[in-house]
């Protein structure tokens, strides 16, 4: 499997059906997610979750995905700011950042990762959690395809 990334500063606030950017698998290819980076861009406390998406609905703008060992194609892709509600599916990863430019969380998923299946509704994205205002937030994913 090859490892890719995106990487960006969101170009929406989050909320608890709005992913800040999100990864999606595409019809017949799915992908395995490793690590999840999130920073607080202001000097305003949030909090923010990781959730599975089961519709690509309202995906923001295509991002250019990563390939880290410059060999391989992906395939998978990366969303910016979702323009609306998606539909949200389990929530994986909660956490809270300080009050401070560059508070961050990174989210590691072990040996197997988290696993999402080919179909074109399968996504995973950073979302707002509820009763917080949202941020704005610089974020990575990578991924093994």
């Amino acid at each position: 499997m090859a490892r890719h990334s995106v990487a960006g500063r969101s170009t929406v606030v989050g909320t608890t059906a709005r992913a800040i950017a999100s990864v999606f698998a595409i019809a017949n290819h799915g992908f395995v997610l490793r690590e999840v980076g999130i920073f607080n861009t202001t000097t305003t406390a949030t909090a923010a979750a990781l959730a599975r998406f089961t519709a690509a609905t309202n995906v923001g703008a295509g991002l250019t995905e990563a390939d880290w060992n410059g060999n391989s194609i992906t395939v998978c892709t990366g969303f910016a700011g979702h323009s609306g509600d998606g539909t949200v599916g389990e929530i994986l990863r909660q956490g809270a950042l300080g009050a401070a430019i560059g508070s961050g969380i990174i989210w590691t998923f072990g040996d197997s990762g988290i696993v999402i299946p080919a179909g074109t509704a399968n996504g995973i994205g950073v979302i707002g959690v509820s009763g917080v205002t949202g941020q704005i937030l610089d974020y990575y994913y990578d991924w093994d395809e």
